[in-house]
C-alpha cells in the first residue's frame, strides 16, 4: 500500500520538473472552481474526505458515506462581477446504492450591448448576458464494506449572448477505506469531447471569388469556432480522523491534482472539531513548478497564482424533532485577486 502511494506522488513530482502549463487551451473553466464551504477551507484537500453533498463535486464514490437524505446550497461572488452556484441532492436508496444530483452555475448581470457604430449605448439600447451551467446525475455503490465506488454524467452548457456551446462531460470516483482508518480517494473529472461555440452570430454572407463581378456575393455559409477540450482533472489523496479526549478530533487530508491544463499541485488540509459542533479548518494549495527552469516574470506569474492559507470555520446543529444543519465559512486568498469569501449549507432530514 505505502508503495503505491510513494508511486502516484512520484509521478506528479516528475510531470513538475519542466514547469510547462496549457492554461487558456481548455473550455468550462468554471469546472475547475470547486465547491462546498468546508472543502475549499481545507486547501481543496477533499478527494479522500468527501462525505457529504459536496461529492458530487470532489469524488462521487463518497457520496455513499451520506446516510440520510441530504441536500447542499453553496454560494460564492466570483471574478469581475460574477456568482458561482453550487447545489446538489444526495438521497440513499438501501441496497441499491446511492443516488445524487448536482448543479452548478455561472451567472452575471445583463451588460448593454457595444460596437463600434455605437460605443457609448444609452440605457435602452440591446442587452446581452453570459453564464455557464452543469448538471449531473450520479450513482454510487459500496462494492465491500471497504471500497465504493461512483459515476456521475454531465450536461454542460456555455453560452454568450446569441452563442452558446454544449457537451457532455463523466466523472468516476473511488474510495477506499483500510484496516487502520486511512482514507484513500481517487477520481477523474470531467472526461468528455470538446466544445465550441455555434449560434446564428456565425451564419455569414460569403463570396467565393471577390475578383468576379456580378456573381452572388451572398451565398450562405457557416464559420466554424475552434473546439477546446474539457479541463480533465485526476485527483489522488489521503486522509485520516485522530480522535482526541474531551469530544476532539482532528483531520488531516492530502491530496495530489494533476490538471490537462496546467501545472501539477497538492493541496493539504487539517480540520479541528469539538464535539461534533465546531469545527476550525485551515488548508493551502501548492503549485509544483520547477523554477529553475523559468525566467523571472514566469516565477513571478506563477507565485501570483498560487492561492495563499485558506481558513474556516462550520457549526453543526440539529433542530429539535427537525433537520440537521451544517453551516460553513471560507476565506479564500486568490493571488492578485485578493480574498474570496464562500458559503455553504447542508441540510440532513
Amino acid at each position: 500500500m505505502k508503495k503505491r502511494i510513494y508511486i502516484a506522488f512520484l509521478i506528479f513530482s516528475l510531470r513538475a520538473i519542466t514547469g510547462q502549463t496549457n492554461v487558456g487551451t481548455t473550455s468550462a473553466s468554471f469546472l475547475e472552481i470547486g465547491a462546498g464551504a468546508r472543502s475549499l477551507a481545507m486547501g481543496g484537500a477533499y478527494v479522500s474526505l468527501a462525505n457529504d453533498v459536496s461529492a458530487l463535486y470532489w469524488n462521487p464514490a463518497g457520496i455513499v458515506s451520506v446516510v440520510r437524505p441530504s441536500i447542499q446550497l453553496y454560494h460564492a461572488p466570483w471574478l469581475v462581477d460574477t456568482d458561482y452556484y453550487h447545489g446538489g441532492s444526495v438521497v440513499p436508496a438501501g441496497r441499491f446504492g446511492t443516488l445524487g444530483f448536482s448543479y452548478t452555475a455561472i451567472t452575471m448581470k445583463e451588460m448593454l450591448v457595444r460596437t463600434v457604430q455605437n460605443p457609448e449605448p444609452d440605457d435602452y439600447g440591446e442587452k446581452f448576458d453570459a453564464g455557464s451551467l452543469a448538471m449531473g446525475i450520479a450513482y454510487a455503490k459500496n462494492l465491500t464494506d471497504q471500497f465504493s465506488f461512483g459515476l456521475q454524467t454531465k450536461f454542460i452548457q456555455e453560452k454568450i449572448w446569441q452563442m452558446q456551446a454544449k457537451g457532455f462531460a463523466v466523472d468516476i470516483g473511488t474510495l477506499f477505506i483500510t484496516d487502520r482508518g486511512f482514507r484513500i480517494g481517487m477520481s477523474v473529472s470531467n472526461f468528455g469531447g470538446k466544445l465550441g461555440m455555434d449560434g446564428i452570430n456565425s451564419a455569414v454572407d460569403y463570396d467565393i471569388d471577390e475578383t468576379i463581378f456580378g456573381n452572388n456575393d451572398r451565398i450562405d455559409a457557416h464559420l466554424d469556432a475552434a473546439k477546446w477540450p474539457l479541463p480533465l482533472m485526476f485527483r489522488f489523496g489521503v486522509s485520516k480522523d485522530f480522535t482526541l479526549p474531551a469530544k476532539q478530533k482532528v483531520v488531516l487530508s492530502v491530496d495530489g491534482i494533476h490538471p490537462n491544463n496546467n501545472v501539477e499541485r497538492v493541496n493539504a488540509g487539517i480540520e479541528y472539531g469539538f464535539s461534533d459542533i465546531l469545527f476550525l479548518r485551515a488548508g493551502r494549495s501548492f503549485l509544483l513548478i520547477g523554477e529553475q527552469n523559468l525566467t523571472r516574470s514566469e516565477i513571478k506569474t506563477s507565485r501570483e497564482q498560487q492561492e495563499g492559507i485558506t481558513l474556516g470555520l462550520g457549526i453543526n446543529y440539529r433542530i429539535p424533532r427537525g433537520p440537521k444543519l451544517r453551516i460553513d465559512y471560507a476565506v479564500i486568498p486568490i493571488g492578485v485577486f485578493d480574498s474570496i469569501t464562500r458559503f455553504s449549507i447542508d441540510i440532513s432530514f
